[in-house]
């Protein structure tokens, strides 16, 4: 019961790595769902997320949510 109070008290973060795959190359990466940057694609230069000032805008599908 002790171990349940704590989990309720304690806040977990909303912020999880993502691995996400490029639309125009198919390659995949792992980015910050939170990012402060513009994040480009490594193989072929895409935009696959823009900061918004909280949750990044991911502009790709998310494969997994890691962590």
């Amino acid at each position: 019961l002790m171990s349940m109070e704590w989990e309720e008290l304690i806040p977990r973060p909303s912020s999880a790595f993502l691995r996400v795959r490029c639309r125009t190359c198919e390659s995949e990466q792992i980015i910050f769902s939170h990012t402060t940057h513009t994040i480009t694609c490594r193989t072929c230069g895409e935009i696959l997320a823009e900061p918004t000032g909280g949750k990044a805008k991911i502009n790709g599908p998310v494969l997994a949510v890691l962590g």
